[in-house]
């Protein structure tokens, strides 16, 4: 292929959109092998510059050094995550330690280090001037050097580089378990009277899963978290029962035991952890957020947390009633939850059932995502067919300011398929930056219930909060406006990244949007005035349950990385038993509310970059709730406001300190208060 490869240089595609319908495995790979090669070249050549560092033979250099790299590399990720078919997964198998290697070659070099501290001293003593972006990635990058282990002694070095490639791996390794595991875990239905309950989309979508598979009958397909979503529709109490069983039970042996490559993991982590100077992965996590110390994360657990099991104590209450009354002699299982909460729903507000066919995907994303951010930004949205996604069911829009310039490409591929990874997630194929005239192009892929064929797109309530919750994560790429690229965007430390997404779930509430979005899909018909009333009245609904299964991975990622090498399991079949003695040490540990995952099937913190950070949703949320109450105090969906919460938070990426950002928005801490309320859980 050599320079044909067409992403060796920007596409020249709209906004530099790589041609997805054209682009091929190989030349992923080798765009990302060349990429690595061209980036250590140009790094050489800023180290052996003879003239004093400056921002722009050091910072603009360094920036621009691994163009290639990042273009392939984000351009692969986004369709592996979408569609990991063999050819996809080995080349992310065969990259992975060599990625991992290659960045331990830029973060401990000591000369590179050198010469930043070498730019830092000269704009200390006036011989170079930085404006407030070039200073603090100056100091940024030398923090990250310095927390990479910059200083250690040539022996740790080579033993941190050792440990970097084996997590690296291992990662790979763990989501490529994941996905195998949760496809052979699909519960098999052969009677149909096991399926009552199901409306004919669902039947139609189980009976296809079970014909791509060769099988007879119906295929249950199981999503990423614990609970699943159609639990809530299935009157066989059985099927239920064998649903959550097979989602619980995933990793946990067989061909996809999974729990070796968890020891592997969180044990390598420890070890890097001491090699740093912190006593545990969490502690080192911790220091590079906003939370700095883990001290700080269990606090913020241990005031949500019991109130969170009194909660779902009292929701657990009402659903015995309700099972009760259907079986005099049944107990409560965890498998029956979502579906008498379904039935508490409808009698106390709105029936799922009722409100779904208001809720179609098409009209939802149009009327209701894109409406909300053209109140508050003006920016538009415009279909772009003549442009293909990173997947065959993405589709493009072309994202414009309010005097119709050009601002980015918004893509956005909607449905589960087998080959997607678990969850809903945002990625950033083209980053923003003044250095580079970038604009952004980012995306958000979701595993929502594909339509029947000949039939629309219906989403439930919580599809809907995700719809929202993901756009929130693509207008801050879309909305950035940094000088550095690198910066741009969600390039924000872990615990702050989830605030403006969380903030954006609020519109989905919006009276107003609700009437344009939520309309009959077959009638047009808008939602009725009483069901938008009752809706809205149902926003704490199951708040104890949802606020509990959260909590409890949240403390569960955190005893699996503020745990000494000596305290942790060195036996797979240990591994359910630490679980458990974490999640009853936190008082948290509930048979009828388990984990949003279980240890086995946690991908956020063992496949993904959430490691000790999956506490950043809650700590989010503290600010979320904060700035929910200041959209309320400025009048909710006002141009004004929005206009102030772009310039201030969502322009400002990761270009300057997170908590700075906030302080110049909402000029004052954060009040954790407006969560505990909005929680039911007190003052």
């Amino acid at each position: 292929m050599g320079t044909m490869n067409p992403l060796f240089k920007p596409s020249p595609l709209p906004y530099q959109l790589p041609d997805y319908a054209n682009l091929t495995v190989s030349q992923f790979r080798e765009a990302s092998l060349t990429g690595m090669e061209e980036q250590r070249a140009a790094i050489e050549a800023i180290i052996k510059d003879a003239a004093p560092a400056t921002a722009e033979n050091t910072l603009t250099a360094l920036e621009l050094s691994g163009a290639t790299l990042t273009r392939a590399q984000n351009a692969f990720w986004v369709v592996l995550a979408a569609d990991a078919t063999e050819e996809r997964r080995a080349v992310e198998e065969e990259l992975a330690p060599l990625l991992a290697a290659h960045y331990d070659a830029i973060w401990l070099d000591d000369r590179l280090y050198a010469r930043l501290v070498q730019l830092r001293d000269r704009a200390d003593a006036g011989e170079e001037t930085l404006d407030e972006e070039d200073r603090f990635n100056l100091d940024d990058l030398i923090q990250q050097f310095e927390r990479s282990g910059i200083h250690l002694a040539d022996g740790p070095k080579q033993r941190l580089r050792e440990l970097n490639s084996e997590l690296a791996a291992l990662q790979v390794d763990f989501e490529r378990v994941l996905l195998d595991g949760r496809n052979s875990a699909a519960v098999h239905i052969r009677d149909e009277a096991e399926l009552d309950g199901l409306n004919a989309a669902a039947k139609a979508n189980a009976k296809s899963a079970a014909e791509d598979r060769g099988l007879d009958g119906w295929l249950i397909e199981l999503t990423n978290t614990t609970n699943q979503p159609i639990l809530a529709d299935l009157n066989h109490r059985e099927t239920r029962r064998r649903v959550l069983t097979a989602s619980l039970g995933r990793g946990l042996g067989g061909g996809h035991d999974i729990r070796q490559i968890v020891l592997d993991i969180v044990h390598r982590r420890a070890e890097r952890a001491k090699l740093l100077g912190h006593p545990h992965h969490a502690s080192w996590v911790a220091a590079d957020g906003c939370a700095r110390t883990t001290e700080a994360v269990s606090d913020l657990l241990g005031r949500v947390a019991p109130g969170a099991v009194e909660l779902a104590g009292h929701e657990a209450e009402q659903l015995q009633q309700l099972l009760s009354a259907d079986d005099p002699t049944a107990r409560l299982e965890a498998w029956d939850w979502e579906f008498y909460a379904a039935k508490l729903a409808a009698k106390n507000a709105v029936d799922p059932v009722e409100l779904r066919p208001y809720l179609e995907f098409d009209r939802v994303l149009t009327e209701g995502v894109f409406a909300a951010a053209t109140g508050l930004y003006g920016i538009t949205f415009h279909r772009r067919e003549d442009l293909v996604g990173y997947t065959p069911d993405a589709r493009v829009y072309e994202v414009r300011q309010e005097d119709g310039g050009p601002l980015g490409l918004f893509i956005v591929d909607p449905f589960t398929r087998s080959t997607k990874r678990g969850g809903a997630w945002m990625t950033s194929i083209i980053d923003q930056g003044r250095l580079t005239a970038s604009l952004p192009v980012v995306t958000n892929t979701c595993n929502f219930t594909p339509p029947a064929e000949d039939a629309p797109a219906l989403l439930t309530w919580d599809n809907v909060i995700t719809l929202f919750h993901e756009f929130g994560h693509a207008l801050h790429g879309l909305l950035s406006n940094v000088k550095y690229p690198s910066r741009a965007g969600t390039s924000v430390p872990r615990d702050f990244v989830e605030f403006p997404s969380q903030v954006n779930e609020m519109w989905a509430w919006d009276e107003a949007l609700i009437r344009r979005y939520a309309r009959h899909h077959e009638t047009g018909e808008p939602l009725s005035e009483d069901l938008i009333t009752k809706l809205r009245a149902s926003r704490s609904e199951g708040a104890g349950f949802g606020t509990l299964e959260v909590v409890s991975a949240m403390l569960l990622d955190q005893a699996w990385h503020t745990a000494d090498e000596t305290e942790l399991p060195n036996d797979v079949a240990e591994v359910e038993a630490f679980e458990r003695a974490a999640l009853e040490r936190a008082g948290v540990a509930s048979d009828l509310v388990p984990p949003r995952y279980r240890t086995c099937y946690f991908s956020h913190i063992f496949g993904s970059q959430y490691s000790a950070a999956y506490y950043g949703y809650l700590w989010a949320e503290v600010l979320d709730a904060d700035a929910v109450a200041w959209f309320e105090e400025q009048g909710g969906l006002q141009r004004a406001a929005g206009d102030t919460f772009r310039r201030e938070l969502l322009g400002r990426g990761g270009s300057i300190e997170p908590m700075t950002s906030w302080a110049n928005f909402r000029q004052a801490d954060p009040d954790v208060t407006h969560l505990l309320r909005r929680k039911g859980l007190g003052q």
